[in-house]
């Protein structure tokens, strides 16, 4: 789907022809390159990712903050990558910094690509710094991608620049399946899960967790349900860790505090749910609701971006202060259970894998269009 712009484009001076032909592989330099969603969107036979580049001082495997970001990093490279794609990780820069490197990837013709996956940045409260380099990279960028029709919108209203919107691909790299049989005292019951993760300033922990007790009061014995809330050992504010173990006074409501889990260890905790609840402060998109949408689990989330935009079949919005809100959203859940989830699952799984070939073609197609554009 293509948001169109009305307005006349960002002006580029003259650039160096790119060396792409149509018999090889577009060269990418992703910011980053190792992460899941880099590779998903990735078609392997007509687009070559390249690494990241090694952090001075950082571990290895680190990618942030990038180097390929960078004025020297583009400058002594520009021969070897075609397009820059930038995704995430510019919060280590100031607007100069990534101001320079844009102007980097112009001297060499270079065609920079930007999704905006992040309206506000999940990882920060304040959002001025985010904002003012979205303010320098979304008027530059030669083509501007993003997730949802809604958030084109924005981005047309807040900059002038039309947007292609492609969906998030799944991430899933193997054929899901529904979890074990429940126990006798679940199995008919709404199983609900809400991770608090570290405490990251998106979520809104507290709220969520007096809502979710106050869901189960209300829902009496009119609807069986179990709460699962899961908070990593170490969190950001353990005394609001605290505040939150001492509000969950329900009999259905269980924390569980437990090491970061690991993409595998979230996927097989999600297929045991039937509602998974996502209690963003801010934000814009989200990869739980991917995930949940593989897995079949419905999500009841805050009114918050265009979260709902992702899977609005499969998203109940919820009102934290309104605790109602979410025992609808748990009355509501259908169950399904056994044969009829296992042929949900393969159903979507399908339609997944196909999503994701026409993503990849489509990410292909638009960096050639941008590598002719700026060669012109």
């Amino acid at each position: 789907m293509r948001v169109r712009h009305l307005g006349p484009e960002h002006p580029h001076p003259p650039r160096k022809t790119s060396i792409a032909t149509t018999t090889e592989r577009i060269r990418v330099a992703s910011i980053p390159a190792a992460h899941p969603y880099v590779h998903a969107i990735s078609d392997p036979l007509r687009v070559q990712v390249l690494p990241d580049p090694p952090v001075p001082g950082a571990p290895s495997g680190q990618w942030w903050p990038p180097v390929a970001m960078t004025p020297d990093w583009i400058d002594d490279n520009a021969d070897a990558f075609d397009v820059l794609h930038v995704h995430f990780g510019l919060e280590s820069f100031s607007p100069a910094e990534l101001s320079a490197a844009l102007d980097a990837a112009r001297r060499a013709g270079r065609a920079v690509v930007y999704t905006v996956h992040d309206l506000d940045n999940p990882q920060l409260e304040a959002q001025g710094h985010h904002r003012a380099l979205l303010d320098v990279i979304v008027p530059a960028a030669d083509r501007l991608l993003t997730l949802t029709v809604p958030a084109a919108s924005e981005i047309e209203h807040r900059w002038g620049r039309a947007s292609t919107v492609l969906p998030h691909p799944t991430l899933l790299t193997g054929i899901p399946s529904a979890s074990a049989a429940a126990s006798d005292s679940l199995a008919d019951a709404v199983r609900v899960g809400m991770h608090l993760r570290d405490l990251r300033p998106n979520i809104d922990a507290e709220r969520a967790v007096h809502a979710a007790v106050r869901a189960v009061r209300l829902l009496g014995d009119h609807r069986a349900v179990h709460v699962d809330v899961l908070l990593n050992e170490r969190v950001r504010d353990e005394a609001t860790a605290l505040r939150i173990a001492a509000a969950i006074d329900a009999p259905r409501v269980d924390l569980r505090r437990t090491p970061r889990l690991s993409d595998a260890g979230i996927e097989q905790w999600l297929r045991g749910l039937d509602v998974f609840v996502l209690p963003y402060r801010h934000g814009t998109h989200s990869g739980w609701v991917e995930l949940c949408h593989d897995l079949g689990v419905r999500v009841a989330g805050t009114d918050v971006g265009h979260v709902g935009a992702q899977h609005p079949a499969g998203f109940s919005v919820i009102d934290l202060d309104d605790p109602l809100t979410l025992a609808d959203a748990v009355r509501n859940t259908p169950l399904t259970r056994g044969d009829e989830r296992e042929a949900l699952l393969r159903t979507r799984r399908r339609e997944r894998l196909t999503e994701r070939d026409a993503v990849r073609a489509a990410h292909a197609a638009l960096y050639a269009s941008a590598i002719a554009e700026v060669s012109a």
